[in-house]
């Protein structure tokens, strides 16, 4: 038998299911100790957007990151989110096209180090490689268009671990893509949210972890997810909104 908000309900579903999906792996944010994940798809964004704001150049292609060296990973001193990867050394992998007669030594150079600048100055991404492949020779620059901005989900902060975090400088608001902003469990809190463009991601964290901790009794180990990086002021609450990194 089939209720009247069945087929609403099966929508909430597979709308929770892409959103998982879309946020490609938990990447490290930082150390071991740090306690600090980000999304794939808000790490991409942020290297999109600063290889965009550096002015005429090679355009990027296909952006992947990962850790360096699955194997020699070190564990996380503080418990990782869902299917999170390993604090070890990432490697990004980015396809770039370049403007024929330009030195193509010199244009990857250039790529490569626009992408190890904004993953350790906005980020705080540890990156021991950039690997640049080159896909496609053109005849003049291309244009660069913006990129697309990203989906948010926001919530409204609750609780005292969620006030606490959505009290830090560099919080944009609460996110609740794996579930509910805020899993606490005895012991432990896990955080998702979304932060602010003109702020490096691992301090915010960082600061959050610690404003968590001390709020919460017994002081428990805090965990942080960055789902988003977003201009301050183009969040609103609700289940789905767009805001530029």
């Amino acid at each position: 038998m089939t209720t009247a908000d069945g087929p609403h309900r099966a929508d909430g579903w597979t709308a929770a299911v892409r959103q998982r999906l879309g946020l490609g792996r938990l990447l490290p944010l930082g150390g071991p100790a740090d306690g600090a994940w980000i999304s794939e798809r808000a790490a991409v964004a942020v290297l999109r957007t600063a290889v965009a704001g550096a002015g005429p150049g090679p355009a990027l292609g296909e952006l992947r990151i990962s850790v360096a060296d699955p194997d020699g990973a070190p564990l996380a001193e503080v418990e990782a989110p869902p299917s999170a990867l390993r604090p070890g050394p990432l490697r990004i992998e980015a396809e770039m096209s370049a403007v024929s007669g330009q030195p193509l030594p010199a244009a990857a150079e250039a790529l490569r180090a626009a992408l190890l600048t904004a993953a350790g100055q906005r980020l705080g991404l540890v990156v021991a490689a950039v690997d640049v492949r080159v896909t496609e020779l053109l005849d003049a620059a291309p244009e660069r268009p913006a990129p697309a901005p990203a989906e948010v989900r926001a919530t409204e902060a609750e609780g005292v671990a969620g006030t606490a975090a959505a009290g830090v400088p560099g919080v944009v608001t609460l996110t609740r893509v794996l579930g509910h902003a805020v899993h606490a469990r005895p012991g432990h809190v896990r955080v998702e949210l979304a932060t602010a463009s003109d702020h490096r991601a691992l301090d915010v964290v960082r600061a959050v972890r610690g404003a968590v901790a001390a709020a919460v009794e017994g002081h428990p180990s805090v965990a942080v997810l960055v789902t988003a990086v977003v201009e301050r002021g183009r969040v609103q609450g609700g289940s789905g909104i767009r805001a530029r990194p």
